[in-house]
């Protein structure tokens, strides 16, 4: 075919060569509200640079890679023997190494340490959200081995540490560790209390042998894993290394990996217990309390990674938008187009706020003295209602945003089709929206001041907004209200998540976002669907705002 036929015009850069953090309005106004002043500086520099890498074609080469060559299961080596590893490709490892390195394992100790970490996964999951799954549950591991000073004095500092080294060899001889989880059976799902993995103790005090069948059992070639299992005294939280202190391979047959929709780079695994070796954790029988903790961080995670996923998908519409011509002039500039992409920015937007502040939270809690109680209760209630919505909300988001790129973003090569395999992980896992739905009432009915905190944190905003106000007046009405409360959960729990988002907006967002915000999402001015947002808004200033521009 005759080269002049074979002329590329408006076709669209790729977004690279740019700051993630930094191009990322709503992300470093919140990092900037949450820090303490003298922590700002360092927060900025280590979130730049872990921003411009995430920005780098190099990088996003990584994740692509990742993807495209996912993890292989080798159950014997080649004489016959039992090793149960899982390969790599070299850009998981880069990947991870960077997710480490960056310290985001490392929250629990360090100043600021929960917005730190929130805002570098959330800036690290845009350019490949698998590896957050053993970052996140490694990351989350410490308070629950915090019940036992002792397996906390050991792991922590391996847990916390910047440095990231994979292969199977015992804990104690590596400068890094990762932690993986495994609640999960065929017969129970999210009902863990229906386990059937039996623990029999030993001689030595804390130490069991486990017997039974894990059905997900999240990133199988970490170091260790916190397990729940039937003990004498009822279901109980175990942890279980992968190789032991001597140097041999601790019983942990991995039958097979997960054929996912998406997370394709992570393996999750189905996994075998037969007289494997363990220590407890917490209590005899006191199974779930022990790891609840490390529930509540993972569903942060959900949280901060659904807001990260949607903060790509939005980034990589408007810059397409930005550089694409049609029907006479640039696709951003048409109006029924920015009225999607406003819709969009307010979504992202709303999460983004969302994650940082209950990032905060976790560092006022961190922290103790005046004002942790208090935000305690306040995490106790709007994490799980955050869960539930903001990750509801990520698969519209990014399926909308890849519909703005057309016919180009359905190919594999834009990278708007990884994003959407990836948009319904986080709404499952830790608990599925009902599981999530269910635990706000659960928390009305038994933790009283978990309300009062929420409905503290809403009054911050009263009177600003008088579609705020209508809603919280709506909200109240709902709660006031017990029959069918079961069947009304999801509506009460979207409610109060919108309330929370309307009034951290209302405070905290320039007046253009708060005002289309209140407008669609509290004052029903709005329709079904993205790209219905009243006319006379001022959209353009929403959608210049969502730039992905330094």
């Amino acid at each position: 075919m005759a080269a002049s036929t074979h002329t590329v015009t408006n076709q669209v850069p790729p977004l690279v060569g740019y700051d993630v953090f930094s191009a990322d309005r709503a992300l470093t106004e919140g990092v900037e509200r949450h820090s303490a002043p003298a922590l700002l500086d360092e927060t900025r520099a280590e979130l730049t640079a872990l921003g411009r890498a995430a920005g780098t074609a190099e990088v996003q080469e990584w994740g692509a890679l990742a993807n495209e060559n996912p993890p292989k299961l080798r159950t014997h080596d080649r004489y016959g023997n039992r090793i149960d590893e899982v390969d790599f490709h070299p850009a998981w490892h880069q990947l991870l190494g960077r997710s480490v390195g960056a310290g985001l394992t490392d929250a629990w100790g360090r100043p600021g340490g929960h917005l730190r970490r929130a805002a570098g996964f959330f800036v690290w999951t845009q350019v490949e959200a698998g590896n957050g799954c053993p970052v996140s549950m490694t990351h989350a591991a410490v308070p629950a081995l915090r019940t036992e000073p002792a397996l906390a004095a050991e792991w922590e500092p391996r847990l916390t540490s910047h440095r990231y080294e994979p292969g199977l060899r015992p804990a104690g001889e590596k400068a890094g560790a990762l932690f993986g989880m495994g609640m999960t059976e065929k017969q129970g799902g999210s009902d863990v209390r229906a386990n059937a993995t039996r623990a029999v103790p030993l001689d030595t005090a804390g130490e069991y042998l486990l017997t039974g069948h894990k059905w997900f059992c999240s990133a199988p070639m970490c170091d260790g894993f916190l397990v729940l299992a039937q003990a004498p005294g009822g279901l109980t939280c175990f942890l279980v290394p992968r190789v032991l202190a001597d140097g041999t391979r601790n019983v942990f047959r991995v039958q097979r990996l997960k054929d996912k929709l998406g997370n394709r780079s992570n393996a999750s695994a189905e996994v075998e217990f037969d007289g494997t070796w363990a220590r407890r954790v917490g209590e005899e029988g006191r199974g779930v309390r022990t790891i609840i903790e490390m529930v509540a961080a993972t569903r942060l995670d959900c949280v901060v990674g659904s807001a990260a996923l949607m903060r790509q998908a939005l980034a990589q519409a408007v810059h397409h938008t930005t550089y694409r011509s049609a029907f006479g002039g640039e696709l951003i500039d048409k109006p029924l187009m920015r009225n999607v992409l406003a819709d969009l920015a307010l979504e992202s937007e709303a999460a983004t706020t969302l994650a940082l502040r209950l990032a905060s939270a976790y560092d006022t809690v961190q922290n103790g003295g005046d004002g942790a109680d208090r935000e305690r209760a306040f995490l106790r209630l709007a994490v799980p209602a955050a869960k539930y919505w903001v990750t509801k909300r990520c698969t519209p988001v990014v399926a909308e945003a890849l519909e703005c790129l057309g016919g180009n973003g359905y190919v594999e090569e834009s990278g708007m089709p990884r994003l959407l395999r990836e948009s319904p992980l986080n709404s499952i896992w830790e608990g599925s929206g009902n599981v999530q739905a269910l635990d706000v009432l659960r928390a009305l009915q038994r933790e009283p001041e978990a309300l009062n905190a929420v409905l503290r944190e809403v009054g911050e905003a009263r009177g600003a907004d008088h579609r705020l106000d209508g809603a919280i007046k709506g909200l109240l009405t709902e709660l006031a209200d017990l029959s069918g409360i079961e069947a009304r959960a999801r509506r009460l729990v979207e409610r109060l998540a919108l309330v929370l988002q309307g009034s951290l907006l209302v405070r905290w967002a320039p007046p253009e976002v708060a005002d289309a915000f209140c407008a669609s999402r509290l004052g029903g001015d709005w329709g079904a669907a993205f790209g219905t947002l009243p006319h006379t808004l001022d959209l353009a200033s929403v959608v210049d705002r969502a730039r992905p521009a330094g």
